[in-house]
């Protein structure tokens, strides 16, 4: 019961999630460039947007689900449910939000159906408490290994194209919150303690750390890449990393003889690569080939337009009010001209 309660959490935080993710899209893209330079402006600019702080608040509630499938069963177990909400985020995007899917996603669709499948009813997964166990040699490398490859994946998106920016940036979003995903994990285990020692835990300062590196990380991506190609590549490395964090740091088992532990690794494999066939839907409207090319750089001007119109607004008061003022002048000088041409009619007459 534990363990469905656990996998049942896992598939409402998939569902939640890909919907805040879509919303929060639309939100970013409205809102003024993420600048980690200025975090407190940054983060205002973004919950100011209507869209923005609706999906913020779904993604909310879908960690709290999450947090609450990790408690309950095992890590790898819990992302693999995840990893099916790509095939949720491929339906709501074309139903709701646009979007195009092509074969070759729906057949993502299928594969992912299939792998969970052969999860469910593949093996025994630990549930509960004695999920959290893990080793700490293990759990420092695996985070110092995100951590340093999430950095690397930011700094080399500056010099790339926004829609690469975007891809890295998502990326890179997504290990950072594996790595919170992780910390968080080994924080389940010590419910039973008291609140001084939890806040005492390093593992509370690092979840916390990655969580707030992932936000701006995340926002900017959707600022910068088409929305679901981002999103699904955000959950890819996200799914991708957790899987084998599970299974290395808290040494989640994948099966009890060689036949059961081949048909897990497949399902799990399959669950990744099947959500590897879901990156790219487009517009409905956008066509095929070329224009699709053509309708990604017109997003691109749009968002330089944006900035250019958030840039100049000031100016462009100011010139709007120099204009007031130069066409109230002429109509003062053509009211006094009028008053002085008047005697000079009548002179004439």
């Amino acid at each position: 019961m534990t363990l469905f309660l656990g996998l049942l959490l896992a598939g409402l935080s998939a569902l939640i999630t890909q919907v805040g993710f879509l919303l929060r899209e639309r939100g970013a893209v409205a809102a003024p460039d993420v600048d980690v330079r200025h975090p407190v402006a940054t983060t205002v600019g973004l919950f100011r947007q209507k869209w923005w702080t609706i999906g913020y608040a779904l993604a909310v509630v879908a960690y709290v689900c999450h947090v609450g499938a990790m408690t309950l069963a095992a890590l790898s177990l819990v992302q693999a449910v995840l990893a099916g909400g790509l095939v949720v985020l491929g339906v709501v995007a074309e139903r709701f939000f646009g979007f195009h899917l092509e074969r070759r996603q729906w057949a993502g669709v299928v594969l992912t159906s299939v792998g969970l499948a052969l999860l469910a009813i593949t093996g025994e997964a630990r549930s509960g408490q004695d999920s959290a166990d893990y080793s700490v040699a293990a759990m420092l490398a695996f985070e110092a290994a995100l951590v340093g490859i999430g950095a690397a994946l930011i700094l080399s998106s500056r010099e790339r194209r926004k829609s690469q920016q975007g891809v890295l940036l998502g990326l890179s979003a997504g290990l950072l919150f594996t790595m919170t995903h992780v910390a968080v994990k080994a924080l389940s285990g010590k419910v039973d303690t008291t609140l001084v020692e939890v806040l005492a835990s390093p593992y509370l300062y690092l979840a916390i750390l990655g969580g707030v590196v992932a936000f701006f990380a995340s926002a900017r991506s959707l600022q910068l890449g088409p929305a679901v190609p981002v999103i699904a590549v955000t959950a890819i490395a996200g799914n991708a990393s957790s899987i084998p964090a599970g299974i290395i740091v808290f040494g989640d088992p994948v099966g009890s003889h060689t036949l059961e532990v081949a048909v897990r690794m497949f399902a799990f494999v399959l669950v990744i690569a099947a959500a590897a066939l879901i990156p790219a839907p487009v517009r409905a409207a956008l066509g095929d080939g070329p224009a699709k090319e053509e309708a990604a750089d017109d997003r691109d001007d749009r968002r330089d337009e944006r900035d250019a119109e958030a840039h100049d607004a000031d100016r462009g008061q100011d010139e709007a009010h120099d204009r007031h003022d130069t066409g109230r002048a002429p109509g003062e000088h053509e009211l006094v001209g009028a008053a002085l041409a008047a005697p000079s009619r009548g002179r004439s007459a």
